[in-house]
């Protein structure tokens, strides 16, 4: 078979030059016409953990023209698969890249930012890796697990200039706005207790380790958290173990800690004293969940406000009450119904506005504050702040004593309380 010679670099710079002589039609895309934003101006994405809710969110990240998600990654090959899929389908191409190891997709000098949306053990870590990595951040809430990790998050973040967004999305939301205007003009007078309920929850029954199955990467799931031999019933209730979640007060209760910070103006300091009351624990002997099923967790500011969430109830009844000396407000989570007392507060609501399943509102300020490099609604300090309160329960009704608390210095009265604030990361899944 005859082959073609060598093509030589001036052959080459004849043939190049000639086509470039050549008319170019260049699609609108390229140059940003007919309401497309051109190439050199998209935020190129990446997803780390493509679980039930990264895909419930996507959607809302690539309903922006200026986003273009280019990169999944999961430890689950089966998420892996859906989520490139998901990708694709939006993009009408087989582009998207999809890798089994998230770090792998951090090394990509084409990402800009990432989507975290892994279970709870990894959000702090893989923000700090991708932080270290230069990209930006949005990360689904409980932004840690421990008080020393969010600050250690706050620190790293402050350090490579990081523009990073936590999840709790109810501050873009229209009914939770509402809430905060109304407590701030006044309207139901001297605020003096807050009022939030989640639900009650689960317990997982005893089960034996089996084999990791086909398809999960079991060490990189498990990440900075302590190894344990691979048992079905925790990777599908991680949430109900210490060491990969804390519970519904925890998970849930931060977006209302969130919002009790925002309300009150106490976004850069907290309360001073944690108690808890009522807790109802899993029978060891039936159970091996670990975390409450119900109780109350309280907290008090210094001005004598006091935060209270109960875990009870049914997934559809949590809510959010500010109650005053004058009246009250409250949203209920579910239906995103805003209710008072007196009812006239509510004539001053105004028509319109997506409730906090849409998360649009919120990944659109992200996006602005990475083009003007500005703190974002849920910047790290902020949701540092919210995370410690729900944190500083769980560590009260750990050791089954009430704990004063020092937001400025971040220590307990109590060195056992301190000990707990944080936990030693597995190697090599910590940075």
């Amino acid at each position: 078979m005859k082959t073609s010679p060598r093509l030589s670099r001036r052959r080459f710079l004849r043939r190049t030059g000639a086509a470039l002589a050549l008319p170019m039609i260049v699609p609108g895309s390229v140059l940003g016409l007919n309401g497309a934003v051109a190439p050199g101006n998209r935020i190129v994405f990446g997803g780390i953990g493509m679980g039930n809710r990264a895909r419930h969110i996507l959607p809302n990240f690539l309903s922006f023209k200026e986003i273009q998600f280019r990169a999944v990654s999961d430890a689950r090959a089966d998420r892996l698969k859906s989520a490139k899929e998901m990708v694709d389908q939006h993009y009408g191409n087989r582009d998207c890249l999809a890798f089994a190891d998230f770090r792998e997709l951090l090394a990509r000098p084409d990402i800009d930012a990432v989507l975290i949306a892994t279970g709870n053990r990894w959000h702090a870590w893989a923000s700090m890796f991708a932080a270290h990595a230069g990209k930006d951040i949005y990360c689904e809430k409980p932004i840690s697990l421990t008080i020393l990790e969010g600050r250690r998050l706050v620190e790293t973040c402050r350090r490579f200039g990081t523009i990073y967004q936590a999840g709790t999305q109810r501050r873009s939301t229209a009914s939770y706005r509402f809430a905060r205007d109304m407590v701030r003009q006044g309207k139901i007078g001297h605020v003096h207790t807050v009022e939030m309920q989640v639900w009650t929850g689960a317990t997982v029954p005893h089960q034996k380790p089996g084999p990791v199955p086909p398809g999960l990467d079991y060490d990189q799931w498990l990440g900075p958290v302590q190894w344990r031999p691979y048992c079905q019933a925790r990777v599908d209730h991680w949430m109900c173990f210490w060491d990969t979640g804390e519970g519904m007060h925890t998970d849930m209760g931060t977006h209302y800690t969130d919002q009790m910070q925002w309300v009150l103006g106490t976004d850069h300091t907290g309360p001073v004293e944690f108690e808890t009351s009522d807790l109802v624990w899993p029978d060891p002997a039936k159970y091996m969940s670990e975390t409450a099923i119900s109780g109350t967790f309280r907290c008090r500011y210094a001005n004598g406000v006091q935060g209270v969430i109960y875990q009870r109830g049914a997934f559809k009844e949590r809510y959010i009450k500010y109650i005053g000396d004058e009246g009250w407000i409250q949203v209920d989570d579910e239906t995103d119904v805003v209710t008072a007392h007196p009812k006239s507060i509510l004539s001053l609501r105004g028509a319109g506005g997506a409730s906090w399943a849409n998360a649009s509102g919120h990944v659109g300020n992200l996006l602005d504050c990475i083009r003007t490099r500005q703190q974002p609604l849920c910047n790290p300090e902020v949701a540092h702040r919210a995370q410690t309160i729900v944190e500083a329960m769980t560590i009260s009704a750990r050791l089954g004593r009430k704990l004063r608390w020092d937001p400025l210095a971040e220590r307990f009265d109590c060195e056992e309380a301190n000990r707990m604030m944080w936990r030693e990361p597995r190697a090599p899944w910590c940075i």
